[in-house]
């Protein structure tokens, strides 16, 4: 790919820049086909994958070989980048919806702190004062709203995202927000380790291999809404055992 990056930005050749495009096409579509789901249902993975395009024309404009990485990862970021802007303006979660996010994460906060390890499904529905059944609806409802909470996991205090310019350009970033990345990613990792082996494996699924929710299930041998609880409840997880080791 960077071939033909170079072959448009120093000799103005078209025909490379059209060829890199459709080279990363895929990667756009893929993006599109696992963020959709968080977007307003009146958009589809074609919605998305036209505002990641746009992300991938300024990955193109944008692109330097000498902050350290490679144009796929910057790509990939920008276009990733791209679609949650446009998940975040369109801001289409319904307040309720929102508000029994924060229940759930207080719950998950609260118990995490009071027991000092993870806390099964069923502390947490006794905590909630709902049925095992009643949790898992509320862990769909709230799934539109899981995978943004864990892009926000790696904010600086601006609320700007850290991890996006640290990954496209790590000798180019502050000193602050260098260590505000590097801890939070450690963070992560120990969070992660301390999640039950199920919610682990889809968190792994999802962020590393980058499987749809449906391809996750077919791994797992559940249905995809059963993946989506799991999602939901391994962010929630995160955040609380986050919380617990930064306040160590």
């Amino acid at each position: 790919m960077e071939r033909l990056w170079r072959a448009y930005k120093f000799d103005g050749d078209l025909q490379a820049k059209e060829a890199l495009i459709q080279q990363c096409l895929p990667l756009v579509k893929s993006t599109a086909r696992r963020l959709y789901m968080y977007a307003s249902p009146s958009h589809d993975a074609d919605d998305l994958a036209s505002v990641g395009i746009m992300g991938l024309l300024d990955a193109i404009e944008k692109f330097s070989p000498t902050k350290g990485a490679s144009f796929k990862t910057y790509a990939g970021y920008r276009i990733r980048g791209s679609m949650l802007d446009e998940i975040r303006a369109l801001d289409w979660v319904p307040r309720s919806v929102r508000e029994k996010a924060s229940a759930l994460e207080r719950a998950y906060t609260r118990l995490e702190q009071q027991l000092g390890e993870t806390p099964t499904e069923m502390a947490i529905a006794e905590e909630m004062g709902v049925s095992i059944d009643e949790l898992n609806a509320m862990l769909t409802d709230v799934s539109c709203t899981s995978m943004l909470t864990l892009e926000e996991l790696f904010q600086d205090e601006e609320g700007q995202n850290v991890a996006h310019d640290y990954i496209a350009d790590p000798n180019h970033v502050s000193v602050e927000d260098t260590l505000t990345y590097e801890e939070t990613r450690d963070l992560l990792a120990d969070a992660i380790e301390g999640l039950p082996k199920q919610e682990k494996l889809v968190i792994g699924l999802y962020y590393n291999d980058e499987l749809t929710m449906k391809e996750v299930g077919l791994v797992l041998g559940v249905s995809e809404s059963r993946v989506c609880q799991i999602h939901s409840s391994a962010v929630l997880r995160l955040r609380a055992q986050i919380k617990k080791l930064q306040d160590r």
